[in-house]
């Protein structure tokens, strides 16, 4: 068992990371069979396959693994090869990590997998790791859920997957909601959908602010929150975000089989 540690500063490589990482597959073929360690780490912890992951160097992560390589290895952050092939936004990459038993849902203290990807906006990510059974609300301390993230980002299509697969829309972070990111990034549209899928306009963070105290007023954002803390939602608005609560996160595979008409199914779908 390769046991070597490669110590030194933060900004050296050793040369298997500089292959992997810039994609050099014939090299680092020659570097694999010529005996190199593909656990060898730096002083930050980063192995060959988070420098290939982070890149998106799918056939380099490929070699990596057929050779050894851990693949839940962490970084000094604690970040693993399948957060940075989410942080990349390589599919390709995830779903050779997921193949080779990379954890969705590893036992981190620091940002998931699902959060690299909702910090990004990759939305094609967050798509595949939520149907491969990513905690919606994992959670981190800086960070807060991966909702959170999205909504910090300004990623709507994002938030959008989220809320549809059942995330909590209130989760708070030190008492912080998605809304009051969505408040910050002054975006109308993200501050629409969250108070449709149930945003509380009203929730308060530690500074006892609330969503609207964090717009600048007579702006189309101030004036939204303003609309819906003095205007109640409809019955019909309230019965759905009722419902979806209730539902979780089989919301959308139970909605689907009602029999009911198509377009009521699609009011309960936010189609």
């Amino acid at each position: 068992m390769c046991i070597h540690f490669y110590t030194g500063f933060w900004v050296d490589r050793n040369a298997l990371y500089e292959a992997a990482s810039h994609g050099h597959v014939l090299e680092l073929k020659q570097l694999i069979e010529n005996g190199a360690c593909v656990n060898v780490v730096t002083a930050d912890s980063i192995t060959p396959l988070h420098g290939a992951s982070l890149k998106g160097q799918t056939e380099c992560v490929k070699l990596l693994l057929a050779a050894g390589a851990q693949v839940d290895a962490r970084d000094i952050d604690g970040s693993t090869p399948l957060c940075d092939a989410c942080a990349s936004g390589s599919i390709e990459c995830i779903n050779v990590l997921l193949e080779h038993g990379a954890q969705i849902n590893p036992p981190l203290y620091t940002a998931s997998p699902l959060h690299e990807a909702c910090m990004r906006g990759n939305s094609e990510c967050v798509r595949l790791l939520i149907s491969q059974g990513a905690l919606l609300e994992a959670h981190d301390c800086h960070f807060g859920t991966p909702l959170h993230a999205a909504c910090a980002g300004n990623y709507i299509k994002c938030v959008k997957l989220l809320l549809n697969a059942g995330a909590k829309v209130n989760a708070a972070k030190l008492h912080e909601t998605a809304l009051h990111h969505a408040a910050k990034v002054n975006n109308v549209d993200l501050i629409e959908m969250l108070v449709e899928f149930g945003g509380n306009v009203y929730a308060r963070d530690t500074r006892g602010k609330k969503p609207i105290d964090y717009t600048r007023a007579g702006s189309p954002p101030s004036l939204c929150l303003h609309f819906y803390e003095t205007t109640p939602l409809s019955l019909q608005q309230q019965c759905r975000v009722f419902l979806r609560k209730a539902l979780g996160t089989r919301a959308l595979e139970v909605v689907s089989k009602l029999h009911i008409p198509p377009g009521i199914i699609n009011y309960l779908s936010y189609q």
